[in-house]
């Protein structure tokens, strides 16, 4: 390979969110002007705001706007950029785009189109290292893994265990990867019980130079998406490490890949199978530059301005751990949550990597994702230590988030001993999930709302009355009971002693230990340390009651199917799916909860859909 040397001045980031803003970021240390586009419903975004320039893409799909390489190329030489960083996602494994960008003569910081086009298709990418997709499936290949031929994140995969379910779950995955990647192009492949995800990530430049920088373990996954990743990947043996690091070479000369680069493999004992090469930069790489002490969006950078790499990578250091923090529900099949993000913030010594700050409207168009927390140490306990003490004191405050999840996972005796695979949340989901909400909360909620409220009328010798404030709290409510007395406000309970009250801080004193509460409060809704309630009306709204049997969307999104001749006076099957939204780039089955009759049916394809709609009515079968 040759290489003539160029300059970069200006880059514009074909992506959005989180990625943009650090790719910016790094940007801005090299004095490298930045660009974003942005669609109408990422107008105000924070990788809009931070960005020197930015270019709307007019729409709000993906597919009207990030994934429209021909405006974005249109952005980039209106706004002046010599350079187009993809981020990952959208259009970052696409070689049409990356030809596209090189033809109008801007550069390229990714890998050549040819190598994009060799393992961007995951059945191309098998072949390439010896491995065939499985053509016809039957009983003896049970279980299988359908997965999208384009694009990661878990999208357009489904796990089938049963024969009979496979036509359904390959048509669910074509149409998930044709709204996520715009190819729907799917395969199958044996799936492998209790496997461990471990990942090696590549770097390589344009003289010959392929650097191997150490593995990752990315085991902990949710509908096959990484939540929690760490570098390096636990308990190898050396000879697997070393056999995993020459594969992962061994693919990147193979097609002559230039930048980053991840392969990815399934690992089970001591046999490792190959799964994909991801020709872009990976979610997870901060885990990477945390041990090995680089920056990889700068080292792309320079790769891409013909510079070489040394001809050794750096020695590692120590070990890091990051969790991603996502706007769902876990405890709800993981279903996406929209809102006003009104805080985030992490302790010190922890990186944070968002896309979105104090005050941002999490929507319903993009993936979920609000955060990536990362700790280093210097040993893997330090790291795991680090990472859940700080979600744990994170201040999250916004729509439901896995915050709780990520610390319970970190601390769970599996994933702290090194023994998880990716059937971690299969197996541990329901404990993981189950709340244990602080009995002290509502007090301190109730205590700091009262603070510097007046009271009717004089005091007298008599005891005050118990006053009632009543929170929805883990799905329960909750009733705060409390007093205004002679030396301010008081608990109901002797067990408890008020030691401070203003608006924002509670102390309050429990069998001799004094516990300090912080309370920030947005409207209805109420933060006390990692706590969140809601605080209810002293009199129910009649009008929020619904009929038996009807089902809500349980987030704003579109509906994308109706179970084929559904209409009301149907007969039904308590699980039975009756329709699918699509919500932040996933679809999500809505099923019916009872055996019986849907009376109802007020969903149609295409329709837009608001939290709380309702979709449908199911009338149990009486005994």
């Amino acid at each position: 390979m040759t290489s003539t040397h160029t300059t970069i001045s200006t880059v514009l980031v074909a992506n959005r969110g989180e990625i943009a803003c650090r790719v910016f970021r790094t940007c801005a240390e090299a004095g490298i002007r930045t660009v974003a586009v942005h669609s109408d419903a990422d107008e105000d975004a924070l990788h809009a705001r931070v960005a020197d320039a930015a270019v709307r893409l007019p729409g709000v799909t993906p597919a009207e706007t990030y994934l429209r390489g021909d405006l974005i190329v249109k952005a980039a030489i209106a706004a002046g950029a010599d350079a187009v960083h993809p981020g990952y996602g959208f259009l970052s494994e696409n070689a049409g785009f990356a030809r596209a960008v090189l033809d109008a003569g801007l550069v390229w910081i990714g890998p050549p189109p040819g190598a994009i086009e060799a393992m961007a298709s995951k059945t191309r990418a098998k072949r390439l290292m010896g491995v065939e997709p499985l053509r016809e499936v039957t009983e003896a290949d049970l279980p299988v893994l359908v997965k999208a031929a384009a694009g990661g994140g878990g999208r357009g995969m489904r796990i089938v265990r049963r024969l009979a379910d496979l036509d359904a779950e390959l048509a669910a995955a074509r149409a998930e990867a044709a709204s996520a990647f715009g190819d729907g192009e799917v395969f199958t492949e044996p799936y492998l019980e209790g496997g461990r995800h471990v990942e090696v990530q590549i770097l390589a430049d344009t003289h010959g130079t392929v650097w191997a920088l150490g593995t990752r373990d990315c085991s902990l996954q949710r509908r096959h998406q990484k939540v929690i990743e760490e570098a390096p990947a636990p308990g190898l043996p050396d000879a697997l490490r070393r056999e995993l690091d020459e594969l992962a070479v061994r693919a990147a000369r193979a097609v002559d890949y230039v930048g980053a680069g991840t392969v990815e493999f399934l690992v089970a004992g001591d046999r490792a199978q190959f799964l994909e090469m991801n020709t872009r930069l990976q979610v997870e790489h901060p885990v990477t530059e945390a041990v090995f002490g680089v920056d990889l969006v700068a080292l792309q950078i320079r790769i891409a301005e013909g510079h070489a790499l040394d001809p050794e990578p750096p020695l590692p250091r120590g070990h890091a751990v990051e969790a991603r923090l996502y706007a769902e529900d876990p405890a709800r099949d993981w279903t996406p949550q929209t809102g006003t993000l009104h805080r985030l913030t992490v302790p010190e010594g922890v990186r944070l990597d968002t896309g979105y700050t104090d005050g941002d409207t999490i929507g319903v168009h993009y993936d979920p994702m609000l955060a990536k927390a990362v700790a280093h140490a210097p040993t893997r306990a330090e790291a795991v230590r680090r990472l859940a003490g700080a979600l744990e004191r994170a201040a999250v405050h916004g729509p439901v988030t896995n915050r709780d999840l990520l610390v319970r996972s970190l601390r769970h005796e599996e994933f702290t001993s090194g023994r998880m695979d990716t059937g971690f949340y299969d197996r541990h989901l329901a404990e993981l999930t189950t709340p244990a909400p602080d009995p002290y909360a509502p007090l301190a909620a109730a205590l700091a709302d009262a603070h510097g409220r007046s009271r009717f009328g004089g005091w007298r010798n008599l005891s005050s009355q118990p006053q009632v404030k009543r929170y929805l709290m883990a799905g329960e409510e909750h009733e705060a009971r409390y007093r205004h007395t002679r030396a301010g406000l008081a608990a109901d309970t002797e067990e408890v002693r008020v030691a401070h009250v203003d608006a924002r801080t509670v102390v309050l004193e429990v069998d001799g230990v004094r516990r300090r509460f912080e309370v920030a409060r947005y409207g209805d809704q109420v933060y006390v340390g990692a706590t969140a309630l809601t605080a209810l009306p002293r009199f129910p709204d009649p009008a929020a009651q619904r009929a038996p049997g009807s089902l809500l969307a349980p987030m704003p999104g579109t509906v994308v199917r109706v179970a084929e001749g559904l209409a009301a006076g149907a007969a039904v099957r308590a699980g039975e799916p009756l329709l699918w939204l699509e919500a932040m780039k996933m679809e999500h089955r809505i099923s019916a909860p009872v055996t019986g009759t849907l009376t109802a049916l007020h969903a149609t394809p295409g329709q837009q859909v608001e939290v709380g709609a309702l979709l449908a009515v199911v009338h149990g079968d009486t005994p």
